[in-house]
This record gives structure tokens, sequence and C-alpha cells, in this order.
């Protein structure tokens, strides 16, 4: 697909050698998801965000999380204006096309929690009256790892909301040397051009809505979600939200692939990414070193895939 090579061609004027998490980004925002970028400062989180907001024509706003940061930062506040005597709302950070999280995890658990309505219902709520999100919305946020200074655990009710987690890690040694070379003729961020309209992406969003998925795929899906609550190393298997954004990162990457249907593989490729982070292990994996990665791709070995006619 033309207009998607181009806006990854465009990221990766800023971004160097991490091909395939530019493709998990648009990919999640093909399937209307949000995104929980993980990973220590300064290997380019935000950068990718904003290159993702110019090449994709919308509009952003950030903040950067602090202790100090206010629920009504985010979601706005209500003034009173004596003229007409009525309460006029002040619209906050959210109300923008990509929102960018930056550092979400060093701000305190009630204004990490005013985001919640925002990412599930493409709303917020002040003072009783609800205010739309602009469409698109995604929401793009970056955490250091737990344990960096001034750092908290993310609620597990947010955890379940970002569709995928991903890290960018440092870039290899000729990548690096290519991202130094590449500033020395200015910031590669004004060199990101626009390549589709709003439109034109919602119009992407709907063809990945509209891909199928047969019932047989859909009862693997389910089998493989409800394996994560039976297993004796996961203590909190994934949520029904976590199945349905399996679901439409399927969608999306089978449309990506030139499908109209979801594939046992689609499940396969997706799986890892959109669950891991959701999962709650037991005391017993920690203390052996065993991941959620490593337990999901057993849980694939163990469940039998269907074979489509």
């Amino acid at each position: 697909m033309g207009s998607v090579s181009q806006i990854i061609g465009e990221v990766k004027k800023v971004i160097v050698g991490k091909d395939r998490t530019l493709l998990w980004v648009l990919t999640t925002i093909l399937a209307r998801g949000h995104i929980l970028l993980e990973d220590i400062p300064g290997v380019g989180k935000t950068t990718m965000a904003l290159a993702f907001s110019k090449a994709l024509g919308l509009s952003y706003s950030r903040v950067q999380f602090t202790p100090d940061v206010l629920p009504s930062d985010i979601t706005g506040y209500s003034v009173y204006q004596k003229e007409t005597g009525t309460m006029v709302y002040q619209p906050g950070a959210v109300l923008t096309n990509v929102f960018l999280a930056d550092e979400l995890n060093r701000a305190t658990s009630r204004t990490q929690s005013a985001l919640l309505e925002a990412m599930e219902e493409g709303q917020v709520t002040v003072d009783g009256q609800t205010h739309l999100l602009p469409q698109p919305f995604l929401v793009i946020a970056t955490q250091n790892p737990t344990g960096a200074s001034g750092t908290q655990l993310l609620p597990d009710s947010q955890m379940d909301r970002f569709t995928i987690r991903l890290s960018i890690g440092y870039p290899a040694p000729g990548d690096e040397r290519e991202l130094v070379l590449g500033r020395q003729q200015g910031n590669p961020l004004e060199l990101v051009r626009q390549v589709v309209s709003r439109q034109e992406l919602i119009a992407l969003q709907n063809q990945a809505d509209s891909v199928y998925i047969k019932p047989e795929v859909v009862d693997y899906m389910v089998a493989l979600v409800s394996a994560t609550r039976t297993d004796p190393m996961i203590l909190r298997g994934a949520s029904p939200r976590a199945t349905l954004s399996m679901a439409s990162m399927a969608k999306a990457v089978a449309m990506l692939k030139g499908r109209d249907f979801v594939t046992p593989d689609d499940v396969q490729t997706v799986l890892v990414d959109t669950i891991s982070h959701r999962l709650l292990l037991a005391p017993e994996a920690e203390a052996r070193g065993i991941s959620a990665g490593r337990l999901l791709q057993e849980i694939l070995r163990k469940t039998p895939a269907p074979k489509l006619r």
C-alpha cells in the first residue's frame, strides 16, 4: 500500500534502524489503538510520536508528566464568565488528535486516571458536561522503566487501555552514526512532510475495521486468551478488552498484507505484543525469570490453530 510505505518512509527520516517498531506503531494507529512506549530516556520515543503526527497531518499536544500535573490540565476545566453568568469550558491538552503523554508514570495515579475515559470512550466529562474528542484520536504514552527515579507503576486499569507496549531500544552503532551525521544538516523533524490527510487516515482505519474474521479464528483468539486465565504461572489473565484489541490488531495486520480476512498467522503475529503487558505473573514465574512473552509463546505452541478452507 503506497500511502502506508510513504508514512513509514517519512518517520524513518528521524528514526533510523527501527523499522519493526515503526510498523507496529502504524498498525496500532490503523487499529484505532493506543500505544505505550516503555524505554530508557533519550532513545527517540517522543521524537517518533511527533514524526508520526506530522506525517499523518494530525494535530497534537504534549504533556510532560510530573507529580504536579493536575487532572484538569489533561481534561480541561470550567471558568465562570461574568458577562454571561455561565461556566465556560476551557479545553484541556487531551482535546487533540494525537496526545503525547511523556513519562506518564511520573504523574500521580489521579492524573493518570484522567486519561481513562478519553482512551476508552473518546470523550471527557467536566462538571457533568461531556466533550467529544477530535477524530481520529490516539494516545502515545512514554514510560520510563519501573524503578527509575521518580516513577511508579501505572494502574492495571490504565495498562489494559493500551493496545500495545513497545520498546525502541538502543540503536545499532551504524544507525547511531547515521543519526549523528543527519543532525549536522539540521533537525530531521523539519524534513518530515504530511503524506496523508486526516480523511484518508480515517478511510484506512475504516478499511481495517471491515476486515472479516471467521468464527473459527474468533474461537482461536478466545482459546488463546482463555489459556492466560488458567495458566498456573499467571495470577491474572487477559481481559475481554484484550481480546478485542487483539482482534483489531489482527485486522490491521491482515489489511497491511493485502487481505480482507484474518488468518491464524495474523493472530499469532500480534499476540505477544498486545497481551503481555496486561498479564500479572505469579511470584514463581518472576522468581524463575519467566517472562510474559515466554508464557504466551508456550500458550501458542499448545493451542491448536484452525485450518481455514
